[in-house]
């Protein structure tokens, strides 16, 4: 990592009312996401490989990053990895420098499941303090929206 890039991490968790096995078989599909995380607008699956245990797929996704009145569009892309059990792992690449990388658990409680993503943010030192609380904020949001849904 060079001077100019900072990085912290943070855990995120949530539960939702049901299954692991259904919780993970939503939360791999990206094409779930718009549906619950705040940012983003839209996501398109550009490839998908399959690993001896599981697959990893690629997609080009669109948010709207929030700057005062106005909203910043941004393509970038992201990779997940999904083994056949297990973490799954979760890589997002924006302009400038911006990093999101991420591992993600799924476990059984009384009540459903609990996520924990377990978040590593890198970014430029003059926007790390924003970019690390737009992303804390948007995934807390995201997974209180998964829960919700799949309540419904």
């Amino acid at each position: 990592m060079n001077i100019w890039i900072g990085q912290a991490r943070r855990n995120v968790s949530g539960e939702v009312p049901a299954p692991p096995e259904q919780v993970r078989a939503f939360y791999v599909d990206l094409d779930n996401i718009p549906r619950v995380h705040p940012l983003v607008q839209w996501v398109r699956s550009t490839s998908r490989v399959d690993l001896a245990d599981g697959y990893q797929q690629d997609y080009r996704v669109r948010d709207r990053i929030p700057l005062g009145p106005m909203g910043l569009p941004i393509t970038y892309r992201a990779r997940v990895i999904v083994p056949t059990a297990g973490p799954v792992t979760a890589h997002a690449r924006q302009f400038p420098q911006v990093r999101l990388d991420s591992r993600v658990d799924f476990v059984t409680i009384v009540t459903g499941t609990r996520i924990t993503e377990e978040l590593t943010i890198a970014a430029p030192r003059p926007l790390l303090a924003l970019t690390v609380e737009q992303a804390v904020a948007a995934h807390t949001t995201m997974l209180a929206a998964i829960a919700k849904v799949m309540s419904d």
